[in-house]
């Protein structure tokens, strides 16, 4: 992924509102992102812990969206809607997402189960276990991580298109 600045995170966001724009705030790690690892960005608001931030490249511009974390979280376990991982270590929790746009404003939501802190990035590059003889581990690993990419831009553009 292409590094973003703060500014360029906060100018990406399609779903919010001005306050919300101006309010946010980013995870003191954030300077030392490793953009390269990335497909998407993905991180929780340091401030407000039911909130998060994910920004995709789309048509060759950072799209992004707010998301926020239903209050109660599965009871079985689930599993992320964008890294598909059947052996995660971390939780999944619904996030949703206003729509762009009008639809957005009068209360239209779109909901997925994904990773607590965005970690699919992470959970698509490990080196899948050997399922045969002959299994093409690195061809499992790399249609896993577009298969991620898929599935994140499907959701951005389904906020954002209205579909």
């Amino acid at each position: 992924m292409t590094p973003l600045t703060e500014s360029q995170i906060r100018a990406s966001l399609i779903n919010v509102t001005k306050s919300e724009r101006s309010g946010m705030t980013l995870p003191t790690e954030f300077t030392s992102t490793e953009w390269g690892a990335l497909d998407f960005y993905g991180a929780r608001d340091r401030k407000l812990p039911l909130v998060g931030y994910v920004v995709v490249e789309l048509d060759g511009a950072p799209t992004g969206l707010l998301l926020r974390q239903a209050e109660s979280k599965p009871r079985l376990r689930a599993q992320c809607s964008w890294c598909a991982d059947v052996h995660l270590p971390n939780d999944v929790v619904l996030f949703a997402a206003k729509r762009a746009g009008d639809a957005g404003r009068r209360g239209d939501v779109v909901g997925t189960l994904v990773c607590d802190a965005f970690q699919c990035n992470a959970n698509v590059r490990k080196l899948p276990p050997l399922a045969y003889s002959g299994f093409d581990r690195e061809a499992a690993r790399t249609a896993r991580i577009n298969a991620m990419r898929d599935a994140v831009e499907g959701f951005v553009r389904s906020v954002r298109d209205g579909l």
